[in-house]
């Protein structure tokens, strides 16, 4: 059996139906080597507060709906190892700057509805198409390989300077989706793609603080897809007025 070790969680616990502030809730829980975060939570609400809110699917890193703070550091509760954080004590806070629904739970309406400002989906003249597959060469792949990897977790917009001031900013994950279509060989639609994330609340809102780096929880840039967004942008700018 594996060896346990006693640990004290403390949630962060907000109704807004029914709570004036948040506040802190405490628990205790014999972990094993084997305890992810996730499961540490779905303990506590089988076996202690069945009312703790925590939203989760895919438990393997994929879905991203269960990003919370840990410790005040962004992670997937279903990757991070509770005994692997080296704490007797572990924080658990919803992503920050979201509305809160319930607990861990927040609203991604905003995050989801600057996604679709970008159109997150090839656009071309599917009349053109093979029957077979869209052959894309391994070399072009590579280009947008790292922006394929994004799960929509949301922290890397919970992160942003420019997102806190400014809700109109699209915001670093939206622009990793744009910057993702618009390398894309595949994507008719280029033009149009970097016309639009380089207006006023796009790419330009973006200050370089890399905090959405810091945050991602797998370790994607989205700042540098934004810098190539800026130099394409420009470059299609100075094409159209030296005309």
């Amino acid at each position: 059996m594996s060896e346990t070790k006693k640990i004290i969680f403390k949630i962060k616990r907000f109704n807004p139906k029914k709570d004036i502030e948040p506040y802190w809730d405490t628990f205790e829980l014999d972990c094993d080597k084997g305890t992810t975060v996730l499961i540490a939570i779905q303990e506590l609400i089988a076996k202690q507060d069945g009312s703790i809110a925590m939203r989760y699917n895919c438990r393997a890193g994929v879905c991203g709906s269960c990003a919370v703070l840990v410790n005040k550091k962004y992670q997937l509760a279903c990757e991070t190892l509770v005994l692997q954080l080296k704490k007797d004590e572990i924080k658990l806070e919803p992503i920050p700057f979201f509305p809160v629904i319930k607990d861990l739970v927040v609203d991604m309406d905003p995050f989801y509805e600057k996604l679709l400002a970008i159109d997150p989906f090839l656009m071309r003249d599917h009349s053109k198409d093979p029957e077979t597959e869209l052959i894309q060469s391994p070399e072009d792949f590579k280009i947008i390989e790292e922006a394929t990897k994004c799960i929509l977790c949301g922290c890397c917009h919970s992160s942003c300077v420019s997102v806190w001031t400014d809700k109109n900013y699209l915001g670093p994950g939206a622009l990793l989706k744009a910057f993702r279509f618009a390398k894309d060989t595949r994507d008719e639609n280029t033009k149009d793609r970097v016309k639009r994330v380089s207006a006023e609340d796009g790419v330009f809102r973006c200050h370089t603080a890399f905090n959405c780096v810091e945050a991602c929880p797998k370790e994607l840039n989205p700042t540098e897809a934004i810098q190539a967004l800026k130099r394409q942008a420009a470059i299609q700018a100075l094409k159209f007025w030296s005309r």
